[in-house]
């Protein structure tokens, strides 16, 4: 999983931990109080697992001169289009 992979499946985790907190309808419905938080609070965890490590890849990939070192500027697009909400509309 790249970075960018992570950032967005952070984010979807985090979206999908709030659908727990009002499951009264569906089949999320029959679960107790106890149960829903447990999978909200697991979601959430996983969701900083990922977005630690979306974090680590884009701290070791900071600098998108390719040739100083840095990313190639196929990553960064990623990045941008991942994290940026300036290009979201052409990412998704």
């Amino acid at each position: 999983m790249t970075g960018p992979e992570h950032y967005r499946e952070a984010e979807r985790l985090t979206e999908q931990a709030s659908t727990w907190a009002n499951a009264d309808t569906g089949w999320k419905a029959h679960l107790s109080s106890e149960e829903r938080i447990a999978y909200r609070m697991a979601d959430l965890a996983e969701a900083q697992v990922h977005a630690t490590l979306a974090l680590a890849a884009a701290t070791a990939l900071n600098d998108h001169s390719a040739d100083e070192g840095g990313m190639p500027l196929a990553d960064y697009d990623e990045w941008a289009k991942s994290a940026s909400h300036w290009k979201r509309g052409s990412a998704k």
